[in-house]
């Protein structure tokens, strides 16, 4: 399909359309922030912005969903399990990294050891409307962890900033039957797919911040009792925010509350937490911080790379902005891969 184009003054049009078969997630500031939100076309969506508050990830793995109700009637347990997201979605204004994010997360919840029919289900549902980053912030490293602020993998269409309008690509065979409901759409010119490539170049020169993780999972092989891990999480204070913030975190705990009966609820969890490991004995395999703060970093550049060949990050440095103790994992990165064997 050939590319398109899109006025800046069109999003509201599009939107409106789009809502009349998908429910729309976009970019909305709040404040000085800006975080994706539901919207419809008298919304006011913010595509100016280098990177959302939080990543887009609780729209297809949210932060606390019921899974199911049960209650006690004449023939024993009676489970009613809770109505899937049947209306197709569009996700717009999706940032690379987070787009990739998604990618890796297929990887975990469409394993065969793992399998997930709620995240499946609203999976299956989403197109992914992709936004590159014409101006990518100063903590950004996506092209250390194979991303970068123009990539396509994981979303079905991209757009790319050109001042008063949006160069409009299929990249998938979701996002082509996306862009057919848009007749109204104005095809690109080959001058407008050149412009493209040029701002990619320039986005790529403008990414400084780097990581070094060629290597880094064979290395951490051998440090699981390395004293470097005492080093590292000398500043951290738990609080788990960068784990949920992170775009690649999954992990979550399942609780049964008491209402009418009950009902199954999974909630995000943290490895950062001090209960996250805490058997029913009292018994904890990982104490203190430093057993926690090493699972993080385990879990992301050495078994993930084992179960899926690859880190689980994208580089979107939402945890090393937000987090309060300024504790970087740039910084920790660098620290293991110049620590000394033991």
């Amino acid at each position: 399909m050939k590319p398109k184009f899109i006025e800046k003054s069109k999003i509201p049009a599009l939107i409106e359309d789009l809502s009349k078969e998908y429910t729309v997630f976009a970019p909305v500031k709040k404040k000085r922030s800006v975080f994706f939100e539901k919207v419809s076309s008298k919304d006011k969506t913010c595509l100016e912005f280098q990177n959302t508050k939080k990543p887009p990830k609780e729209i297809l793995f949210p932060q606390s969903e019921i899974l199911f109700t049960y209650r006690v009637g004449k023939n024993g347990v009676e489970i009613d399990e809770a109505p899937t997201a049947r209306r197709k979605m569009v996700l717009l204004g999706v940032r690379p990294c987070d787009a990739r994010s998604f990618v890796l997360a297929d990887k975990f919840f469409s394993s065969e050891d793992t399998k997930d029919p709620y995240y499946q289900q609203r999976r299956e549902n989403v197109t992914i409307v992709g936004l590159a980053c014409n101006l990518p912030s100063s903590i950004c490293f996506c092209m250390s962890v194979g991303g970068g602020p123009f990539e396509k993998e994981g979303v079905d269409v991209l757009l790319s900033d050109q001042e008063d309008k949006y160069l409009v690509e299929a990249i998938s065979e979701k996002g082509e039957k996306l862009i057919e409901k848009l007749p109204w759409l104005k095809n690109a010119r080959k001058e407008d797919v050149e412009r493209s490539r040029k701002l990619c170049a320039e986005a790529e020169k403008t990414i400084k911040s780097t990581v070094r993780v060629e290597g880094l999972s064979k290395k951490l092989d051998g440090m699981f009792e390395h004293p470097v891990w005492e080093q590292i999480r000398e500043k951290c204070v738990n609080c788990g925010v960068c784990t949920y913030l992170c775009p690649t975190c999954y992990c979550f705990d399942i609780l049964d509350e008491e209402t009418d009966g009950g009902k199954r609820v999974r909630i995000w969890d943290s490895c950062q937490f001090p209960f996250f490991t805490a058997q029913g004995s009292g018994y904890n395999p990982r104490p203190s911080g430093k057993e926690m703060m090493r699972q993080r970093v385990m879990h992301k550049f050495n078994y993930c790379v084992k179960n899926f060949g690859e880190s689980y990050c994208v580089g979107c440095g939402r945890c090393v902005r937000e987090c309060p103790a300024n504790l970087d994992i740039r910084q920790i990165i660098e620290k293991i891969s110049s620590a000394e064997k033991r």
